[in-house]
This record gives structure tokens, sequence and C-alpha cells, in this order.
């Protein structure tokens, strides 16, 4: 199988999952991180080899550690710090700008249709989001974002 198909596929069907668990109750279980991990660790190697998946490796590490430091600040949830790490080790090092710009402008894009919704429903947004079903599920625009980026790694946002 080409490799880039298998990428597509392992993290199409993995981000699918991510996003449904995510909207469904706002957890990205460790079992899926762990898998997202491992098959980009899988992927990258039988398609780039040991070097960049190395890299990918050091990207998902560097990621997981300010992933931890946001959540202990309070900016970010656990799972959606880890989540990311995971997608991270799919993509080099010298990607992680791109990564990083990618789901942060699926980010963007996807909370605005998220406040407009709930507007429209007439759900206000309040500063303290509880209970967790109030909260805006950013594990959906971590998936998008690196299904964007790998899909399309040519679009600039």
């Amino acid at each position: 199988m080409n490799p880039h198909t298998l990428a597509v596929a392992a993290l199409g069907v993995t981000g699918i999952y991510a996003i449904w668990s995510d909207v469904r109750s706002r957890r990205l279980p460790n079992g899926l991180c762990i898998i997202v991990a491992v098959l980009g660790v899988a992927v990258t190697l039988y398609a780039n080899g040991p070097g960049v998946a190395g890299s990918g490796l050091l990207h998902g590490l560097a990621a997981l550690l300010v992933g931890m430091l946001l959540f202990s600040a309070g900016t970010i949830g656990g799972g959606d710090a880890k989540y990311y790490a995971a997608v991270a080790v799919w993509y080099s090092i010298s990607q992680a700008g791109q990564l990083l710009l990618s789901v942060s402008a699926a980010g963007f894009v996807l909370f605005i249709a998220w406040f407009v919704w709930r507007r429209l429903r007439g759900i206000k947004v309040a500063k303290a989001s509880f209970p967790n079903a109030d909260k805006f599920p950013y594990g959906v625009a971590i998936a998008v974002g690196a299904f964007a980026l790998l899909v399309a790694p040519s679009i600039s946002w």
C-alpha cells in the first residue's frame, strides 16, 4: 500500500474517533492517544525511515512537555495535550510550526462556528464553563488540523 494512503487512512480513522469521543463526552482517551502515537511512529518509519521517525518522536515529546505545562497552568485539557502530542509524532520536528498553525487555524474556524451555533440556539458562553458539555471540544480542531496538513501540506493558512 502507498505510504501516504496508509497515513491518510490511519490518521483519518483515529481522527474520526477522536472527534466523536470529544464531542460526545469531552474526553480523549489515553488508549486513543497511545494508538495514534504508535501508528504515527510505525507509518513514519515505513514511509520515511528511522531519521524522520526519530524526529517525529522528538516532536511528540516536545509537544507533550509543552502541553503538560499548559495543562498544569489550566490553559488546556489533559486529553488535548496528550492527543496533540500523539498527533505531533506523525510530523518531523521541522514541521512543528506548520502543525501548530494548521491546528490553530482549524480551532479558530471551528470555534467561531461553534460559538455562532450556540448563540443561534440561545446558549450563552460563560467565562467558567460548567458542565463539561459547555466546553469547546478542541480535540476536533487537533484532528482536523493534523489531517488537513497531511492531505494538503501546501495549504498556507
